[in-house]
């Protein structure tokens, strides 16, 4: 199976801030890899990365064969690459049906994605003439998933999927996201260990800016001292 990303030795400053000191991560098609680390190590600053939000000066970022670093954020999502981030960002004052329709590259989008995306977020379905405001924090998080559903993405970048949501919704937002990768590949932010462990066939741990550990999911949930070392969990 190929990579669908490849992000290859990235530099990343935010200002003067070098943020991003040597960051590689590699996404398999048709997989969902997770970015693992503690507060600040450069998780969502390397999504961010991929994205142009904050364009890399050194290194490559190669997306479906090409290389995209350098390019225009508008323009490396026509490609094909949805963001879903932190803190939800939805549109309050716009309803469900108006959120889910602003999203749309192509006319017609919504209309070729809305019984998939109903199937995953059936609660969405029930409060399309709701306003965005009126939701629970777990709706916001389905809106803002789907939200990145709508136009034909190869890959979708998830920052925080699971923050703050209560743990009945946090699974509905697992079988949804699981679901999803059958048709899109999926590089996300998960700081709930337990959910990156349900979620992830791959992950990559980044420690102070770098890269430092990468490998199968399923080998890591038994490498306690890893675990130990770089989450900080027992």
């Amino acid at each position: 199976m190929g990579n669908l990303l490849e992000v290859q030795n990235i530099h990343t400053f935010i200002g003067q801030f070098h943020i991003l000191e040597g960051v590689t991560v590699a996404a398999p098609q048709g997989s969902i890899t997770v970015l693992l680390g503690r507060n600040g190590a450069g998780k969502t600053t390397t999504l961010k990365s991929v994205l142009g939000l904050t364009p890399p000066r050194e290194g490559k970022i190669i997306f479906a064969g090409q290389e995209i670093q350098g390019r225009r954020s508008f323009d490396i999502a026509a490609m094909g690459i949805g963001f879903v981030p932190e803190h939800r960002a939805i549109f309050r004052d716009l309803s469900v049906l108006e959120n889910l329709r602003i999203a749309e590259r192509q006319k017609g989008d919504l209309a070729r994605k809305e019984e998939f995306i109903f199937g995953l977020f059936p609660d969405l379905k029930r409060l399309l003439k709701l306003p965005g405001t009126n939701l629970s924090g777990g709706q916001q998080q389905m809106l803002a998933v789907a939200r990145a559903m709508v136009p034909e993405n190869k890959l979708l970048l998830i920052d925080e999927p699971s923050e703050g949501l209560a743990p009945v919704i946090i699974e509905q937002m697992i079988e949804a996201i699981q679901k999803l990768s059958e048709t899109t590949t999926v590089l996300l932010v998960e700081q709930n260990f337990i959910v990156a462990s349900k979620l992830a066939e791959r992950y990559v741990i980044i420690e102070e800016g770098q890269s430092v550990k990468q490998g199968l999911m399923a080998e890591l949930v038994n490498d306690k001292e890893t675990i130990h070392r770089y989450l900080g969990a027992a």
